[in-house]
């Protein structure tokens, strides 16, 4: 099909006609008898035209125009008028209206307009549609900062993801992330105005969970005075986020599963089913497929759960974010505690990028703090590396990753900066995880 059109017109012999003339040259066509049954299939991201005859019982067309104006000030509204209604057709150019064409007309004539009018409106909601991913990714890369590839990736991913209603499953070591990156799932989703739930399932007592995942009634067991409603049904509409999903009693992992697939729920002491709506973000550190196998997670909640996956990288993955990262928390922290923040020395710089991180982001946010306060010893700064070899390696490290910065991924200058030879430099980045890919300015091509 070539577009959608909205025809108004209360005869219904033109609108059987013009219904007809579109619909053989590829239109989608609503025919209404009025302004209300228009403006109800109307609304701010409709990607049609509206052609609508000025004179109407009720709201005649300029009304509608108007209201349609009103609704979004972009959207083509054909105006169709009698021999004798040009003085108001041009009152009808000037309010607004795409174009304007005579009674009797040329179905050409009307075809004609209407593809110029879609094609305006396809170039518009275009262009919306990406300053709305733009806007996405601007907001995005403040939450999750980085300018490595594998974070480009993971951001990209998020904003694919998050339009859907699809249940994720975040793989990821310890410290790096998962419950940031399944806020972002939520608050860049259609569920954003309704609840983010989180649980983290290893620190509920499995004598517990099933009141906290599914609420209980007063009296459903000694010691439940009054009705309780638990986290899944507080998160209908939104999305329910599990933390160390891997912890999940066996007796609790059955329940959610019938949640998942019946779409309802029963609290503890009812028979009565309540219907819920939500989005299930899980994450874990093993690879489930391995609890599976050892008997310690059924394979039918992966399933479930696992329709997409998404894995943080650790940060000795992306080394180039944690000069980043760290001059971020550490002026964070020395905003907080109202201190001068001191900027990192070369040797200070070297030991971090030369860290592994093994509490990956939450570790790097520790050490920033520490920093900001003066807590940081002159041996210490990250436990860096302490033979020549390693210090020689993070200082190499850190000199490419500045050049490289400097030079905005241009391996030529990044060549004449260092005065080194192409192949040296290749070996050295391929060495240190360094990819030029990852400073090429917004937009630039993998090509030189």
């Amino acid at each position: 099909m070539n577009g959608q059109v909205i025809f108004v017109d209360d005869e219904a012999a033109i609108r059987e006609a013009v219904q007809q003339w579109l619909e053989l040259s590829g239109f989608t066509v609503h025919v209404c008898i009025d302004a209300a049954q228009a403006l109800a299939l109307v609304d701010r991201d409709f990607p049609g035209v509206v052609v609508s005859d000025v004179r109407m019982p009720g709201s005649d067309g300029l009304q509608l125009l108007e209201r349609l104006q009103n609704l979004d000030a972009d959207l083509p509204v054909l105006m169709v008028t009698g021999h004798g209604d040009v003085p108001m057709a041009v009152q009808a150019l000037r309010q607004g209206a795409y174009d304007f064409i005579e009674k009797p007309f040329n179905p050409e004539r009307l075809l004609d307009s209407v593809r110029r009018a879609l094609e305006k409106r396809r170039l518009v909601c275009e262009n919306r549609q990406l300053r709305q991913q733009f806007a996405l990714k601007d907001r995005i890369e403040a939450q999750l900062l980085g300018v490595s590839r594998p974070m480009e990736n993971l951001r990209r991913q998020i904003l694919e993801l998050a339009g859907t209603s699809v249940n994720v499953l975040i793989r990821g070591e310890t410290g790096s992330g998962k419950e940031r990156v399944a806020r972002c799932l939520h608050d860049f989703s259609p569920r954003v105005a309704k609840p983010f739930v989180a649980l983290n399932c290893a620190a509920i007592p499995e004598s517990i969970f099933e009141s906290e995942l599914f609420g209980h009634e007063s009296g459903a067991f000694t010691g439940a005075q009054g009705k309780r409603i638990g986290r899944i049904e507080h998160a209908d509409g939104g999305t329910l986020f599990l933390d160390e999903v891997e912890s999940l009693p066996l007796a609790q992992q059955v329940k959610l599963l019938r949640v998942l697939q019946e779409k309802t729920l029963e609290r503890l002491g009812s028979n009565r089913s309540i219907q819920v709506d939500l989005r299930v973000i899980s994450a874990a550190k093993p690879d489930l497929q391995d609890e599976v196998r050892a008997g310690r997670f059924r394979e039918d909640l992966l399933y479930r759960l696992n329709v997409a996956e998404l894995r943080i990288p650790p940060l000795r993955e992306r080394r180039e974010d944690i000069p980043l990262l760290f001059n971020h928390f550490a002026a964070v922290a020395a905003e907080r505690h109202n201190r001068e923040l001191q900027p990192l020395t070369p040797q200070e710089l070297s030991r971090l990028v030369a860290h592994n991180w093994p509490g990956n982001v939450r570790e790097l946010i520790n050490a920033a703090e520490r920093y900001a306060l003066g807590l940081t010893s002159s041996e210490e700064t990250q436990q860096g590396p302490q033979s020549l070899a390693e210090q020689m390696e993070a200082f190499e490290a850190q000199c490419l990753h500045t050049a490289l910065q400097r030079c905005q991924g241009n391996i030529s200058d990044v060549m004449a900066l260092l005065q080194i030879p192409r192949r040296t430099l290749n070996e050295k980045m391929q060495r240190h995880g360094l990819s030029r890919s990852s400073y090429l300015p917004a937009g630039s091509s993998e090509e030189e």
